[in-house]
């Protein structure tokens, strides 16, 4: 590698010459990839004893980074799934590091063929319209913060959205005419109009008139007129979730998170009846086939569809014990 480029030079072009120019991924990307990466100079700097800024590249190699990820996995407990996001930050910086320090390829190229971790992929989870209703029941609109909550975990839920395309909505966004809409920048940058029901746009109405009247007045902010973060998000959800179990015993028994909402929206859509297609454009999916795991989580949709079907004929017959070897294979 050119005594030139160091790795910190290396780092930061890839902040913002590859994905904020380059790229123009969006800023949870961004600050998904920049907590990967701080989590990794923390990690280096104990394992080394060198200072971020003064770490050579070649130091960054493939047994410190399964190192880290084990350590992630194992030491701070995150699943599967998150080690393998911390990993996609990393192989997206060193195919971005190939180009710039081709004299560093085999370093590269083992670092790219780290595994990512399997992992069971379970079925989504969603509310039932109890749930929901217990849920949108729960906040106390005689409040400032019970009227944002009744109305952020209305929109929410009737809309799908993303946690970040929430908490990241404005004023001008919103459009409550004929036609009523939100207008979303989902992931990929690609910007995507959600329709209305009647419920929302009352709710809505009544919220906008606590927050200022400017086009970048953020629509649901905290207390202090920021962003919501994602704890804030999750925190408030819990809140009502406590208070609609007391009517609603089934919540009691379950952890829902922000994200269970978009799960809800998609599942009320397939329940109705709509194409997967339709609600592909609607949650902002890439892919028509990334819906199909809300078919696989609709057991009332497979009972019906057994409904239809006829009971195959037969009889059971008598129990007759495997061949032992063969008994052996089957165990395994």
């Amino acid at each position: 590698m050119s005594a030139a480029v160091s790795f910190q030079t290396l780092l930061e072009s890839f902040f913002t010459q590859r994905l904020m120019r380059q790229r123009r991924a969006s800023p949870h990307t961004i600050s998904s990839y920049r907590d990967s990466f701080r989590l990794l100079l923390h990690f280096a700097r104990a394992q080394l004893g060198t200072p971020p800024s003064q770490l050579a590249f070649e130091q960054i190699d493939a047994p410190l980074i399964s190192a880290f990820l084990n350590e992630m996995e194992h030491g701070r407990g995150i699943t599967a799934r998150s080690r393998n996001l911390r990993l996609t930050a990393i192989r997206s910086f060193f195919r971005y590091a190939a180009f710039e320090a081709p004299s560093c390829a085999a370093q590269i190229q083992r670092v790219l063929a780290i595994p990512s971790q399997r992992f069971t992929r379970t079925q989504v989870g969603f509310l039932t319209r109890p749930e929901v209703q217990a849920l949108l029941a729960a906040p106390d609109t005689h409040t400032w913060s019970g009227r944002r909550d009744h109305a952020m975990l209305l929109v929410a839920i009737q809309c799908g959205l993303r946690l970040s395309e929430l908490t990241g909505m404005r004023r001008d966004t919103v459009i409550l005419g004929t036609g009523a809409h939100i207008r979303v920048l989902g992931k990929g940058r690609k910007e995507r109009a959600i329709p209305l029901t009647k419920r929302t746009v009352a709710a809505l109405k009544a919220w906008l008139r606590d927050i200022p009247d400017r086009d970048d007045a953020i629509v649901f902010p905290s207390a202090r007129g920021a962003h919501l973060s994602s704890d804030g998000v999750q925190y408030i959800l819990a809140k009502h979730v406590a208070v609609a179990a007391k009517s609603c015993s089934s919540l009691q028994r379950r952890r829902i998170t922000p994200h269970m909402l978009r799960h809800t929206s998609a599942m009320e859509l397939l329940q109705a009846g709509m194409d997967r297609s339709v609600i592909a454009l609607w949650l902002g999916h890439e892919s028509v086939e990334t819906t199909q795991i809300y078919l696989d989580a609709d057991l009332a949709m497979k009972e019906k569809a057994l409904a239809k079907t006829a009971p195959p004929e037969g009889k059971p017959g008598r129990f007759r014990p495997d061949d032992r070897l063969m008994a052996f294979l089957k165990a395994l």
